[in-house]
């Protein structure tokens, strides 16, 4: 029960951080709904695996797609952070729903899948802290900046790879209500993590494109 509710504890902690974070690195955020920033939003998902999940999310938050510091950075940004709050909520649930299991068989499995969240919780947390050191390039590109780039897309994908993992372990559809539960909340994490890079990908592609050009404009 205390190493349960130690574990509740630092969910909290670490969700309190993600908020705060994203507050402190996005300050010109606003929740706003105008036609400007949902076309955007919307034309920025249709380039996801999963457009509608994409969409919903993102529009909770606004942003600017004539921003100088550039729409998919923030995109970029946010979709990491709604990731990882996903993966932390699901990580909570998954560890309460793990006392109530009196199937051995799943109850392993469960806890496996906790394991599989958990790693993705990590590796989505070491790509945010990435994206913060890239953050402070601006428009510079060098060899450290695609160092970092690449840093962040091998965080996310692995954590991708967590997390689908959990999803196949729940195979078929004959499964109770609660296992049921665990499978959806864990695609869910799944799909704003590929959502993510995806819009990462896009972020990337231009400061790759333009280091690219500069090497074939060397002598």
């Amino acid at each position: 029960m205390a190493q349960a509710q130690l574990n509740l504890i630092s969910i909290a902690i670490l969700f309190s951080l993600i908020v705060s974070s994203l507050a402190r690195v996005e300050p010109s955020l606003s929740r706003n709904n105008n036609s400007q920033t949902k076309t955007y939003i919307e034309s920025s998902c249709e380039r996801t695996l999963y457009p509608e999940s994409c969409v919903r999310y993102l529009s909770k938050f606004g942003t600017d797609s004539n921003s100088t510091t550039g729409g998919p950075q923030r995109l970029a940004h946010i979709a990491l952070s709604v990731s990882l709050t996903r993966a932390v909520h699901t990580r909570g649930y998954l560890l309460e729903v793990a006392k109530e299991l009196e199937n051995k068989k799943v109850y392993l499995t469960v806890q496996d899948c906790v394991n599989q969240i958990n790693d993705s919780v990590d590796e989505l947390s070491q790509a945010i802290r990435e994206l913060r050191r890239l953050n402070k390039f601006g428009s510079t590109i060098n060899d450290k900046m695609l160092w970092h780039i690449s840093n962040v897309e091998t965080w996310v994908s692995t954590a991708l790879t967590d997390a689908s993992s959990c999803v196949r372990s729940f195979p078929g559809h004959r499964m109770s209500k609660k296992v049921a539960s665990i499978k959806v909340k864990a695609k869910n994490v799944a799909e704003v993590t590929s959502n993510a890079l995806a819009l990462f990908h896009r972020y990337a592609s231009s400061y790759r494109q333009a280091a690219a050009a500069r090497t074939n404009k060397k002598p």
